[in-house]
């Protein structure tokens, strides 16, 4: 009788024991801010953060397909830093905290901003000074 139980707590916590972490499956949306089309080969990277907020090394990095989607399943639960990079739009980053058996994220991408120089006019010109032999009034 005593080996029975014994036996039986042993199952019992080798399957406790065998439960592994909580795992999510993401599925990423890509598009375009502007008119909401999908954003082709764009690299989607995660990487778990520390409970202080700093980026931990290693992550995973995907690619989207020809409708802007990719996903991955097995990402554990916990804070995941997020960043998206296409070509010809700006880079996204985010941090998201992955706590449910399936999340769906989508991110619009925008095109870069154009550029201010003070030193320019606003057409990004050169600056033109006074000449000079005038003298200022």
């Amino acid at each position: 009788m005593v080996f029975a139980v014994s036996v039986v707590l042993g199952v019992v916590a080798g399957a406790a024991g065998a439960q592994e972490d909580p795992t999510c499956k993401v599925t990423f949306l890509i598009q375009r801010d502007s008119n909401s089309k999908p954003i082709r080969a764009a690299s989607v990277v995660l990487h778990p953060v520390t409970r202080k907020g700093k980026q931990e090394r290693g992550g995973f990095e995907l690619k989207t397909d020809n409708d802007g989607k990719t996903e991955f399943e097995g990402v554990p639960y916990g804070k995941m830093r997020i960043q998206v990079l296409a070509q010809g739009f700006q880079t996204y980053g985010d941090d998201y905290v992955i706590d449910k058996p399936t999340m769906d994220i989508v991110v619009k991408l925008k095109r870069p901003a154009e550029q201010y120089s003070i030193y320019g006019d606003p057409t990004n010109g050169p600056k033109q000074d006074a000449p000079k032999d005038q003298k200022p009034q």
